[in-house]
């Protein structure tokens, strides 16, 4: 059977061209010519992105070397400068966290505190604890929302428990790293070059 005579659906199945709108035919070449373009750009920049995070580590030895020593630790969170401050290179290491079991004690530490102040707690309160143990669509919990509750300031016993409880829980699973570029404007302030390599 001759394939170039069908387009396949989007349920697996074979149709016939001559049963295929102009307009479908048309509208699926553009979306795979342009798609096809873009996977070609991705990875365009991921080799980009690699090249240029190698320049920036051989350069943090080269400066090291200087010192008759090696560059010590992660190589991240630095920035580099050109001479005339015009631009700024900055690369990061952003860390990926979870929480073990202990977020768990830490939720029922707090349950105890809001029932022990059911009476005089404003309705506030409870929410912002309630929200902070929410999951998201994918069922994991707010990072930021649950750190967050160790920057309230209160003095109870087992309040503090549960904040230890949720530090102690804290599993730092993967690192990544951050390369982004910037450029001083007019007015001296640094604007991002929009390259989006997080994603790579």
């Amino acid at each position: 059977m001759d394939l170039t005579n069908f387009m396949t659906d989007a349920k697996g199945r074979l149709i016939p061209k001559d049963n295929v709108k102009e307009i479908d035919v048309l509208r699926d070449q553009l979306v795979t010519k342009m798609t096809e373009k873009a996977k070609e750009i991705s990875t365009d920049l991921k080799h980009e992105k690699l090249a240029l995070m190698e320049d920036f580590k051989e350069f943090l030895e080269l400066s090291a070397e200087q010192y008759d020593t090696k560059y010590g630790g992660k190589k991240g969170n630095v920035t580099l400068t050109s001479f005339d401050g015009n631009y700024k290179a900055v690369l990061a290491i952003s860390e990926q966290i979870s929480f073990d079991e202990r977020l768990q004690v830490a939720k029922g530490l707090i349950d105890n505190c809001i029932h022990r102040w059911s009476e005089g707690t404003r309705g506030e309160m409870v929410v912002l604890v309630q929200n902070a143990f929410q999951v998201d669509k994918s069922g994991k919990i707010n990072r930021e929302n649950v750190l967050g509750l160790r920057r309230l300031k209160i003095e109870d016993e087992e309040w503090k428990k549960a904040m230890e409880a949720i530090t102690d829980s804290v599993q730092v699973v993967s690192t990544k790293p951050h390369l982004r570029f910037y450029e001083r404007d007019a007015t001296g302030e640094y604007k991002q070059i929009s390259i989006d390599f997080s994603s790579l």
